[in-house]
């Protein structure tokens, strides 16, 4: 098993190749790529990121970074919700204001929000990190579903604090979740590229 640093290294590579720019390979299959890694290196993978799109930038792709945690905020902002949530939480927890939420924040919501205010047919693709922050209001398996109906052919990666194991998803490494879903390992453990979608 690779190291996270690793990892991390091959990133670039993978979203350079043309396999993942311009779906190729991938059959029937959308371009949607996660790459998990262990929630306490959450500090690391963000310097990472940071490091990334600098160097995307200065190659000339057409792309955007897109922090989901972000984005609930700039979402309950434009509603007027943003403070009343402050509060409540305080009163009720996490657990009732996601209840509260589930109509403002549905994955849908985002989902659109997101395309609205991205556009990413034109884009070559996006990178979505904030998902620690963002969960439990928001789930990778249920956010990435809502997103296939608004991303078109355009490739994205997740930035999964959690692990991915090609079928199903486990946010944080600690909660055990069937949480399904079908996409690419952007760099598998062993640091090899993925053959498959799902693979056995």
């Amino acid at each position: 098993m690779k190291p996270l640093q690793s990892r991390l290294d091959l990133i670039l590579e993978r979203i350079e190749n043309p396999r993942f720019l311009n779906n190729d390979g991938l059959g029937n299959e959308i371009g949607f790529w996660i790459f998990d890694y262990p929630a306490k290196q959450e500090l690391m993978v963000r310097d990472y990121i940071k490091h990334l799109t600098d160097k995307l930038d200065k190659r000339g792709y057409k792309f955007t970074t897109i922090n989901i945690y972000e984005i609930l905020i700039e979402m309950l902002a434009s509603r007027g919700l943003l403070e009343r949530t402050f509060i409540r939480e305080k009163q009720t927890g996490v657990d009732a204001i996601r209840a509260n939420l589930a109509g403002p924040l549905s994955q849908k919501k985002i989902a659109k929000f997101i395309a609205e205010k991205i556009k990413p047919d034109t884009l070559d693709f996006v990178l979505f990190s904030g998902l620690g922050n963002a969960w439990p209001l928001v789930r990778g398996h249920e956010l990435l579903s809502a997103l296939q109906d608004v991303m078109g052919k355009t490739p994205l990666v997740l930035f999964y604090p959690g692990e991915y194991s090609g079928r199903d998803l486990h946010p944080f490494g600690m909660i055990d979740s069937k949480n399904y879903y079908r996409a690419f390992k952007l760099v598998p453990e062993d640091g090899k590229k993925t053959k498959s979608v799902n693979p056995q």
